[in-house]
C-alpha cells in the first residue's frame, strides 16, 4: 500500500453512527486523515 498524501481521495458515502449517510465530499477543502483498520467483531 502506498501513501496518497496530497492527492484527492475518491468520493464515497458511508453511514454514520446514527445511520445517516455521510459523504467524504462534504469535507472538501479541509484536511482529512483517513484510517482504515480491520475490526474483529
Amino acid at each position: 500500500m502506498t501513501s496518497a498524501q496530497g492527492k484527492p481521495a475518491p468520493d464515497f458515502t458511508l453511514k454514520d453512527q446514527a445511520g445517516r449517510p455521510f459523504r467524504l465530499a462534504s469535507l472538501r477543502g479541509k484536511r482529512v486523515l483517513l484510517v482504515f483498520y480491520r475490526g474483529y467483531w
